[in-house]
This record gives structure tokens, sequence and C-alpha cells, in this order.
């Protein structure tokens, strides 16, 4: 089920006073007069009434805007919301998910410490690890779910615990709260993608995680137009990363795409609310084909703070499929990256492990080539089963 009481936090934040332009209050929003939405201060820079006033900004004694790169009025509106509907104090918008995450562990991390990062994870967040994050002296280690839950010793001497749950391709869930006592006892700060709940299924800040990221192109946005992401904490964490990364890595989020970034998140508990209807059809009725080995899709309760099922998962099937006839018998479902949007895709394991390159994440987890990634979008659930019965149907062998 739904938080239902996410859906008066998000409409509440959204329907405040009015406040003048660039005045950034409880409701989260900038307005002018009546307007619903905040408005698009497309802007570069923003200018000062008076010498004191610019020295004022400028020494730290005032917060007004002062630059876009590091500050702008429909962007905070945007990281209002956000915090709000993650449950944390503040938030910090980027151009893309992989700005949030690479902003935020560079923010951490120096020569000589160490990572103990979750198997199975984003694949260009191994890239990060590994060919930016690793040459320049920093440890990394990756470990099970099992792990992370079991061995209370795992964190000793760990500056970053970096999570998944559910994680990527094989969707394993996490008992955060477990995870999170062990990495506070060591002193290690708790970072988590929480891309897949879409805020609404899980919330990490409630459950002891330091730092939440979200790839916002995915269930925040839901349209497939925009591009970025966002990091909700504490005021003193996202102090750290907008006094030092923000400025000096320049991966600012733009004011057109918080614009609609907003615009996603009024809309988020309706669509999640379909997706998750969707995905309890399809979990129902893959249970019964014998031509399904596993599926793999984390719904309520299946660890501590997961109250509901998101429209990505993972299918896999026996030999006797032929997944490319299958993929290309699909009609409602495409091929194609990303997920979290109207439409419906696959990204069939085999194509990722085929990648070409440095070796990939999906390739040293061992994730089976048989294993397809569904993206269950807001079509008719009953037109997108008939599609993937029928696509099943005629790529038996």
């Amino acid at each position: 089920m739904i938080d239902e009481t996410a859906l008066a936090t998000l409409l509440a934040a959204t329907h405040g006073a009015d406040a003048p332009l660039g005045q950034i209050g409880q409701s989260g929003q900038a307005r002018v007069g009546g307007s619903v939405p905040p408005p698009i201060v497309q802007s570069s820079l923003f200018t000062f009434d008076s010498y004191q006033a610019f020295a004022d900004r400028m020494s730290g004694k005032t917060s007004s805007p002062i630059y876009t790169r590091v500050q702008n009025p429909t962007v905070a509106a945007f990281e209002d919301l956000m915090a709000k509907a993650e449950r944390g104090e503040a938030a910090i918008g980027f151009a893309s998910g992989m700005a949030a995450i690479s902003s935020t562990l560079l923010a951490y991390v120096k020569p000589g410490d160490r990572i103990a990062c979750v198997e199975h994870v984003y694949p260009d967040t191994f890239r990060l690890m590994e060919r930016l994050l690793r040459p320049f002296g920093v440890e990394v280690e990756y470990h099970p779910v099992s792990a992370f839950e079991n061995d209370p010793e795992l964190l000793a001497g760990v500056t970053i615990a970096y999570l998944e749950s559910p994680s990527s391709n094989t969707f394993e869930v996490m008992n955060l709260p477990r995870v999170t006592e062990h990495a506070k006892r060591h002193g290690a700060v708790t970072m988590i993608d929480n891309s897949w709940a879409g805020t609404l299924f899980q919330r990490p800040l409630t459950l002891g995680v330091d730092i939440v990221l979200h790839s916002a192109s995915k269930y925040i946005s839901g349209h497939s137009d925009t591009v970025a992401g966002v990091v909700v904490s504490s005021h003193d964490h996202i102090a750290r990363i907008r006094d030092l990364t923000v400025p000096l890595l320049g991966a600012k989020l733009a004011p057109f795409e918080a614009f609609l970034l907003t615009r996603g998140l009024r809309t988020l508990v309706a669509r999640m609310r379909q997706h998750e209807a969707t995905a309890n059809l399809f979990v129902d009725r893959l249970s019964v084909l014998p031509q399904v080995r596993k599926i793999r899709s984390p719904g309520p309760n299946d660890v501590p703070g997961l109250t509901g099922r998101s429209g990505l998962m993972g299918v896999e099937f026996d030999d006797s499929v032929d997944i490319p006839a299958f993929c290309d018998a699909l009609t409602h479902f495409k091929l194609g990256v990303s997920w979290g949007g109207f439409e419906s895709l696959v990204m069939p394991a085999r194509i990722g492990l085929a990648q070409a390159g440095e070796q990939n994440s999906m390739q040293k987890f061992g994730v089976s080539p048989n294993l397809v990634r569904l993206n269950l979008g807001l079509e008719e659930a009953e037109d997108l089963w008939a599609d993937f019965a029928t696509a099943l149907a005629a790529s038996q062998r």
C-alpha cells in the first residue's frame, strides 16, 4: 500500500501562501501572485539593490540567490518538495542521477579511504568506483546484501557504505535498520540510491540511512522528458555537499528541468499507484508460467520499511525462451534503457553483458543472461499482459 499521507504532504507543500519571487518558504515554492506551479526563473545571475546587500551575500550573512550554478528559486522549490517527500531536512538538485552520485561521493572520500559497496550496484556507479575513485587511491570493496546485514564488523574502518535496496538487475532487498545500526557503530556514512521506490514505497532516512540519492529522471519525473538527480539528507550533510562539490563540479539542475520535476511530484502518488497495480498483476500471472524460473520483484514488508511494489522488476526465463525473439515480438513494450515513464520497456541482461568496454557490474557479479528487466508503464495493464503473453508464446524454441 502507498502511504496515503504522502499525497497530503505533497499537496500541502505545493499550495502555500503567496510569496515574492525568489523567496522560498515552507510552501516549497517561489510564487508570483496566485500561480500554482513555481515560475521558471530563467536567469543565470541575480543582482542586488545596494553595495551592502551585495557584500552581505558574498560574505555569507544572507542567502538570497546569486548565481544559478549554485542557487536558483525554481530549483530551490523542487529541492524543498523533495526534502519533504523523503522526510529529510534539505535537498540538492543535480543535472543527472550520476551527477548526484559523483558529487556526493566526492564530497566524502579522499585517497586512502574505503568504500563498502553493495554488489549488483547500478552499472555507471560501478564504473565511477572503478575508473575514477580507485585510480585516485580510494579502496572499493563489494559485498553481498547478506554480508551487510549479518557481519557487524564489515564496516569497521569504512568511510562510506554505498547501498541499493532493491539492488540493480537482481532486485535484492536489504534490512536497512540493521545495516545502518552496524554503520553507526563504526562511524561509516550510509548512502543509498532510492530511485526504485520513487520516495513513496521506502523512506531510508526514517530507517537510519544518512543520505538518499535519486535518479530523478525516473519516477520523480515520470514522463521520460527530463534527466536529473537529487540528494536528500540532514542540513549538515547537504551543507557539506553544497559547499564543496556543488560549486566546484558545476553539475547544477536547470530551472526548466526543476519545473518539470515539480510537475512530476504533483502526480507521483497517482502514477505509483498504477505502476504498483500493474506490477501486482504481472507477479500473480508470472508465478504460474512454466517458462519463468524466478520473478525479481520485491513487495510490501519483504524488509522493514518497504511499503509497496514499483513497476520495475526482473524476470528470469528458462532456456525454452528465445529472448531476442521475445523482445522483437513485443508491441507495447519497447527496447530501451532507463525506466519510470509512461511507456513500458524491456532491457535484456544479455545486452548489458555484451556492453563494449571495461568489465561492467553485470559481468562482475554474475547476472543471468536469461534475465529480462521489465519497466511496467502506465498503459492499460491487460493490454500489457496480452502483449507479454503473445510475445512469450511466439518465442518458444
